[in-house]
């Protein structure tokens, strides 16, 4: 029988989380899978940078699922099919440090971590160019959980990242909360080599498949507690 093999990055709950904790990716991709009549094997990536996973595309992997982005430079290295979600960055402060900061509207000053290769960096820096902001420190990917603990200490006073996953990473993180979501709008979705349209096609329609049978709205009610694709259509 043939293989998937998916590129993934850990931890970025609620997508992937770490080795058996299952997740998003995981879940669509086994259901993706089956559709196609492939078995999967889940294979990490754990580079600094995330734009590295995409180096992966081909000889690593046959395709990447990780609550990933779609960019126009990635679209140079990638495929991507449809959306499966569509949701975008958010803001999380130590509420008990810088209780007046509830938006980007509020960081004159303060300086933003964010994760190396991830969608947050360019936003933060273009807040940093514009004034908004003091400074951006830009973590290794593995990183993030150092990046909410200098919340606290002021290693740095704020951090962006992909709601769902940020909502996610904060929950443990004692004083520290998302203040703002929605700063942007992304399409999460699957990617593939762009020499491989075969593959893009056979999972294209097999993602079809799973959101005109429900799979896909019951995958992401039970890792987002929304079964839309677009998740800025109800409250968090």
């Amino acid at each position: 029988m043939e293989t998937l093999r998916v590129g993934v990055a850990m931890p970025d709950p609620p997508f992937n989380g770490m080795p058996d904790d299952g997740g998003l990716d995981i879940d669509l991709m086994c259901a993706l899978s089956e559709k196609i009549g492939a078995t999967v094997e889940f294979v990490p990536y754990d580079g600094a940078d995330f734009d590295g996973i995409f180096d992966g595309l081909g000889p690593s992997y046959d395709c990447v699922a990780a609550g990933t982005t779609v960019t126009p430079q990635r679209e140079k290295k990638a495929t991507f099919l449809p959306p499966y979600v569509i949701s975008g960055q958010a803001l999380a402060v130590d509420t008990r440090r810088l209780p007046r900061v509830t938006s980007v509207d509020d960081l004159e000053g303060l300086t933003i971590g964010v994760q190396r290769g991830n969608t947050s960096r360019p936003i933060a820096e273009r807040l940093v160019a514009d004034g908004k902001a003091g400074a951006v420190r830009v973590y290794e990917y593995t990183a993030i959980r150092d990046a909410l603990s200098d919340l606290s200490t002021g290693g740095c006073d704020a951090v962006m990242k992909l709601a769902p996953v940020l909502t996610e990473l904060v929950k443990p993180v004692p004083g520290v909360e998302v203040v703002q979501r929605g700063i942007t709008v992304e399409d999460i979705a699957i990617a593939v080599p762009r020499s491989d349209q075969v593959l893009l096609g056979r999972l294209t329609v097999a993602q079809a498949e799973l959101e005109a049978d429900g799979t896909l709205q019951r995958i992401r009610r039970k890792w987002l507690g929304n079964p839309y694709a677009d998740q800025r259509l109800t409250a968090h």
